[in-house]
């Protein structure tokens, strides 16, 4: 009972995740007309050779007959060669829809979800998991429609040519299905397990080869190296598994299938001695026998795809029904010149009785066209206050507004084209100069905008400089470039985008003195006129904010101009005394 409830839960998934991939009526209909066609002629043609047998058997010879036999023959063939080309081209389809629709909902769902899941995982159901259904219904579906259409119509025949051999036959049914039972659900188990080694190989792959300077660095590569082999030991163990199962399988079948054609041959020759049959009927018979036992392999080929292809299904549509980023259609008009107030903030990872808060009752505003600066410990929640106002996450409880509308009724795509966040990272996508100082553009840049901004950043002097400037190649995440090329190559690209709303983590931390001279007067170039938050541990950056928050804890403990801060605030004259310390060691060891 369970394992019925559970096939039938996985079909309806199966049947809804073909739906997803909205496919094309046109073809299905010609693949099934031009596989009925087949099938048609299929079941005429042992039918033309009896007459035929029957007929030369008393030495006459039917022109005609022949004549039909033969076209019979070139329609199937015709037939069979169109609708394997069609079915292919649906196959190649599905997955294309498939994917696309699995890719688009990918790049659309929440942050939480890639804190939960490793991007490797995503890659192998969009990727592999696609390709099983692809098969299933490319190699299966619309063939066992056809083949149930052959089974039925060589039944028919076959009764109506010897009854009583065919009941004898229809013996080996029942038993063939018994097996079948329990080793679908094996299948699809297997299947299961073997789909999740899959994934989690693809994800050891994707993470080494994207950090593969860490693991050098490291000299780690004996420890990845066990690992990798691990994971493919686990995908050997997971194949031999489904290995065994179909060694039991198709030996069965063909032992079931040989017995059954071992039994008409020695039955029907009995039947064609004693005068009972016709030697052509014989003929006609164990022709339309082959055409009952491709069905039945074909039912046995579909069963197993079919238990694989719900193993697949399971997990897409689980990522499929991972809810997306909100989407809101009559949103109100943003004006971004307007404070932004945070009221009674706070947030947590954890939705449990007693969470661990990263923020915790935060009240500020932050007022337009101003600097505002946030300083603490590492760990205190500053990176997430950022990631509140992006909007990568919502708050547990309270709010942000702008001016007095709530950031969550805006528009999300409009909310963060009005922010543009530069970090210490600085990630760059592998392509050009040009390429990545114009990513995320919605419109077609000028070469003369894109030299502005690399100007206006200080980009421009050591882009000139490259043997290909602008065209020049950044590596993969930028890695020919020095950390101030990345930091100028982010500001210019946020530049361009002139957002109104501008947000600095930690974007000088990883420079020389000499970089982040360079990167600070491209920041101050970045930020005239526009409402800015920096995060920063250099506190000689942020000194003639217009307003500097000091969050330690998860707690606003702090909030002023520098000098009332280095006269009140405990935590904060802390910092400046280390910096001041800090710098003092450092302009003597230099």
């Amino acid at each position: 009972m369970k394992e019925n409830k559970i096939t039938k839960i996985n079909l309806k998934q199966l049947l809804r995740l073909i739906q997803f991939s909205t496919l094309p009526k046109g073809p299905i209909i010609l693949i099934l007309i031009l596989s009925l066609l087949q099938t048609t002629t299929g079941l005429i043609v042992p039918w033309f050779t009896k007459d035929l047998i029957d007929v030369l058997s008393v030495s006459s010879l039917n022109i005609m007959k022949i004549c039909m036999l033969a076209g019979a023959f070139l329609i199937q063939a015709a037939s069979g060669a169109f609708s394997t080309y069609y079915l292919a081209f649906l196959g190649e389809k599905v997955v294309a829809n498939l994917r696309k629709r699995l890719w688009k909902h990918t790049l659309y769902l929440p942050i939480s979800y890639f804190d939960q899941h490793r991007s490797g995982e995503s890659i192998s159901r969009i990727n592999n998991d696609t390709t099983i259904v692809k098969e299933l219904i490319t190699k299966q579906l619309i063939s066992i429609f056809t083949g149930m259409i052959s089974l039925i119509g060589s039944l028919c025949l076959l009764f109506y040519l010897d009854w009583s051999m065919t009941l004898i036959m229809l013996i080996a049914v029942p038993i063939m299905f018994l097996v079948m039972r329990p080793i679908g659900n094996k299948i699809y188990q297997i299947s299961k397990q073997l789909q999740a080694e899959t994934a989690k190989f693809t994800s050891v792959l994707t993470q080494v080869v994207s950090e593969i300077r860490l693991v050098k660095a490291y000299t780690a590569e004996n420890v990845e190296q066990r690992n990798g082999e691990a994971s493919i030991e686990n995908l050997r163990q997971s194949g031999l598994k489904e290995a065994k199962v179909f060694a039991i399988l198709q030996p069965f079948m063909s032992l079931i299938m040989m017995l059954m054609l071992g039994l008409v041959i020695g039955y029907g020759g009995y039947r064609v001695a004693t005068h009972a049959l016709s030697a052509g009927a014989l003929v006609a018979y164990i022709m339309y026998l082959f055409q009952i036992l491709m069905p039945l392999t074909m039912m046995t080929q579909f069963f197993t795809s079919l238990q694989k292809a719900f193993g697949a299904t399971e997990r897409m549509i689980e990522m499929l029904e991972w809810e997306t980023e909100p989407k809101v259609t009559h949103a109100p008009s943003i004006h971004s010149n307007q404070p932004i107030h945070i009221k009674q903030l706070s947030f947590t990872y954890q939705q449990i009785d007693e969470p661990n808060y990263i923020l915790k009752d935060i009240n500020v505003t932050i007022p337009p066209a101003k600097v505002t600066a946030i300083v603490g410990p590492s760990g205190g929640g500053k990176t997430t206050l950022f990631s509140l106002i992006e909007r990568f996450y919502r708050p547990t409880s309270g709010e942000i507004l702008l001016g007095e509308q709530s950031i969550q009724t805006f528009s999300l795509q409009n909310w963060r084209d009005q922010i543009r966040y530069v970090s210490q990272e600085s990630p760059l996508l592998a392509g050009t100069i040009r390429e990545n100082i114009s990513y995320g553009m919605k419109r077609e840049v000028t070469d003369e905008e894109i030299v502005s901004a690399a100007k206006l950043s200080f980009a421009d002097a050591f882009i000139s400089q490259l043997p290909k400037g602008y065209d020049s190649e950044v590596g993969e995440r930028g890695i020919k470039l020095s950390g101030g090329q990345r930091q100028r190559i982010a500001i210019a690209r946020a530049l361009l985008h002139n957002p109104q709303i501008l947000m600095l983590d930690e974007a000088t931390s990883n420079l020389d003195s000499k970089a982040e001279e360079v990167v600070q007067k491209a920041l101050q170039n970045l930020m005239k006129g526009r409402t800015t938050l920096i995060i920063a541990h250099r506190l000689s950056t942020v000194i003639d904010a217009d307003q500097i928050l000091v969050i330690e804890q998860g707690r606003l403990t702090g909030q002023g101009t520098h000098d009332q801060l280095l006269s009140s605030h405990r935590l904060y004259q802390q910092l400046v005394q280390q910096q001041f310390k800090w710098n003092r060691s450092h302009e003597h060891q230099s």
